[in-house]
């Protein structure tokens, strides 16, 4: 485990580029290898989480090659078929998730594995709606954690699903699932989740259909292969919303992001922060931030569904006058570690004060990220955790995190790009 000492940044000044949107890119992979024929990739996210995705994509049987920065896929004419491999997932929740609506639909046994931190998340969510559809899916214990085992068959039975816990990932293996349906597979959310899979499952030529209620959605999907195409992912909002936080905290910034996925449920964090009081605007698809003084606020798991920047609006927090409350964020605690209890750790070493009430957690807000106390803290391995840890340690006064080399699943160029900023 890599530990790294981040140090205060008196100033910070320029552009950064984001890597592709790691949602997008496994999206991206899987639908290619599903259709027949040649897709190519531009700004696919160099992630380890997303080269899972990829080796797992060749071995059920697509090419997979990247020429010159863009990655080819070749689906194969008679579609993916099973492998006596195990299918290495690695350290991602999507890969797995989605992965086991497709092999659902692949005839034969499939066998996924994860790290030991993807091995405790629960997949019970995936597990209901696939075993309705006609799938084995078994697990260890009543949360069906991996190693998993999927029986798959074809066709699926078409279902109609309420999705109790609003998950982007449970709502994707679903559709995935239903490509290969008997009929028109039926999806229902609230609070709504991105919709990068129907709007890229759409692109590709899929029938589905999207109506939106109060504060949910449904989604129709008619089986069918999607058709090879030209993809183009944006830049990741999630990664995003770190340098955000970070040029309104700090006393002396001003950032450029460049151009991001602009989709509402994908952007939630700037609303949080414009409502705190940053001075942060939209140019073209890019986001300019600046230096701001923060006020409190509450933010709703139903603003940010992934609750994936709940880290870095816990500093934002900790930078902010007054009382913040994030609301019916439990989701954290099953994140690739609990989020929850990490977020809170961090606000604490940073010196505010910090509780929690059932599936919400409050900050105490110091004022100004100068006042943040230096700090060591062992962030379990979690990608995001350190991201939040190390902006907080370069607007306050520095800090030492443990287990910083787990950047390297959805970011592996974030401590330069950070660098590139002084």
């Amino acid at each position: 485990m890599t530990t790294r000492d981040v140090p205060a940044v008196p100033r910070l000044r320029g552009a950064v580029r984001v890597p592709g949107d790691k949602s997008g890119s496994h999206r991206a992979l899987m639908l290619s290898a599903l259709a027949r024929g040649t897709s190519q990739i531009d700004g696919l996210s160099h992630g380890e989480d997303v080269a899972a995705t990829a080796r797992i994509m060749a071995q059920l049987g697509a090419s997979v090659d990247a020429h010159d920065g863009i990655v080819v896929v070749e689906g194969p004419r008679r579609g993916l078929a099973a492998t006596s491999e195990e299918l290495q997932c690695a350290n991602s929740g999507t890969t797995m998730r989605l992965l086991a609506g497709i092999v659902a639909g692949i005839p034969g046994e499939h066998r996924l594995v994860g790290d030991a931190s993807l091995s405790r998340r629960p997949m019970d969510r995936v597990a209901r709606p696939l075993r309705l559809m006609g799938a084995q899916v078994n697990g260890r214990g009543e949360a069906v954690t991996a190693p998993l085992t999927v029986l798959g068959t074809r066709p699926l039975r078409a279902i109609s699903y309420d999705v109790p816990i609003a998950s982007a990932q449970v709502k994707s293996a679903i559709l995935f699932a239903g490509l290969v349906g008997d009929g028109a597979t039926s999806v229902r959310e609230d609070p709504r989740t991105r919709s990068t899979t129907e709007d890229m499952m759409r692109e590709c030529g899929i029938s589905l259909t999207s109506v939106e209620t109060a504060t949910g959605r449904e989604v129709v999907l008619a089986p069918g292969r999607p058709k090879a195409r030209h993809w183009r992912v944006p830049g990741d909002p999630s990664q995003a919303a770190f340098f955000a936080v970070l040029g309104a905290i700090h006393h002396d910034a001003v950032i450029e992001i460049e151009p991001i996925d602009t989709a509402p449920e994908r952007v939630g964090f700037v609303g949080v922060l414009e409502r705190m009081g940053a001075d942060i605007t939209w140019h073209d698809g890019s986001l300019h931030v600046a230096s701001s003084s923060l006020d409190a606020t509450e933010i709703l798991a139903a603003e940010i569904p992934s609750v994936d920047e709940v880290p870095a609006l816990t500093v934002a927090a900790a930078g902010a006058t007054g009382v913040s409350a994030f609301r019916g964020v439990g989701e954290l605690r099953v994140k690739e570690s609990d989020r929850f209890a990490g977020s809170m750790a961090l606000a604490a070493a940073l010196g505010c004060e910090t509780w929690s009430e059932g599936e919400d957690f409050f900050v105490r807000g110091l004022g100004a990220a100068a006042a943040f106390d230096s700090f060591a803290l062992d962030v379990e391995l979690d990608h995001r955790m350190v991201m939040a840890a190390a902006i907080a340690a370069s607007a306050g006064r520095g800090g030492v995190i443990g287990g910083a080399d787990s950047v390297s699943s959805s970011y592996p160029a974030f401590f330069d790009d950070l660098a590139s900023l002084q």
